[in-house]
């Protein structure tokens, strides 16, 4: 088994935490009868969305992770490919999780079967796979330990999962003129930003205030409540293109 473990200096006070390298690191976190927990906190929040994508998913439901933030610093080919990026004023961001102490995410946590693991890993090849452990939202542990898809680096995504090939790089991204995917300068995609609040607010009121007020720009201090009073207004009164209504509409 190859899994490392990743300290992060804003966890001081924590475990580290269990980076998934390969798919058999997956298989360590299987339950007994075959089922893997995933996490969701941007997209996956809906379960309309969880289940576009895992139709056979099993237990949807909303939990709690400490210890972690949300913050739009990722840049996601498929809002060029589905053509809802804007990069004419940066709105081309997609989300993901990073630790920071302190901090506590609602999210959505479901099974899926082991058999779907390989297509997942392909699908987000670039983020960093972490093992954590999620609460219900009166503070008790499940069974066992969720993937979390969480902050990546350039460096690693072509050292590691391009394995320094900037061809295999291009195919990804630079078809896009995409040249960095973890910025600090992007702003969130307006029709995914609006899907994400919608869906969190329809997981009741606890998860769309968590949502609104510890989810963060790729500057790290505005909040997302704040985002969409200052520059970003009026994006939750913009409707999807029609072809992307259903699957973009909470």
């Amino acid at each position: 088994m190859s899994s490392a473990t990743l300290q992060s200096h804003s966890l001081t006070n924590q475990q580290p935490l269990t980076e998934l390298n390969d798919e058999s690191d997956f298989e360590s976190i299987l339950s007994p009868d075959g089922y893997i927990s995933i996490c969701g906190f941007g997209s996956l929040l809906s379960e309309r969305s969880a289940r576009s994508t895992f139709p056979d998913l099993l237990n949807f439901r909303t939990a709690r992770l400490n210890d972690f933030r949300r913050v739009f610093a990722h840049v996601a080919p498929v809002f060029f490919e589905r053509g809802i990026a804007k990069p004419e004023t940066m709105e081309i961001s997609s989300l993901s999780v990073e630790p920071f102490e302190g901090e506590t995410l609602v999210v959505t946590v479901f099974e899926i079967k082991k058999s779907e693991i390989p297509a997942y890993i392909k699908r987000e090849v670039e983020f960093r796979f972490l093992a954590v452990h999620p609460e219900t939202l009166d503070g008790k542990s499940f069974d066992y330990p969720a993937v979390l898809c969480a902050r990546y680096s350039d460096e690693e995504f072509l050292n590691i999962r391009c394995k320094g090939s900037k061809e295999m790089y291009f195919q990804q991204y630079g078809r896009w003129n995409i040249d960095k995917i973890w910025r600090d300068d992007v702003l969130p995609c307006r029709v995914y930003l609006r899907h994400c609040v919608l869906a969190a607010n329809n997981l009741g009121d606890t998860a769309y205030n968590n949502f609104l007020d510890h989810t963060y720009l790729a500057d790290r201090k505005t909040t997302i409540r704040e985002h969409l009073a200052t520059t970003g207004s009026g994006i939750m009164e913009e409707e999807p293109p029609e072809s992307l209504k259903y699957r973009y509409g909470g």
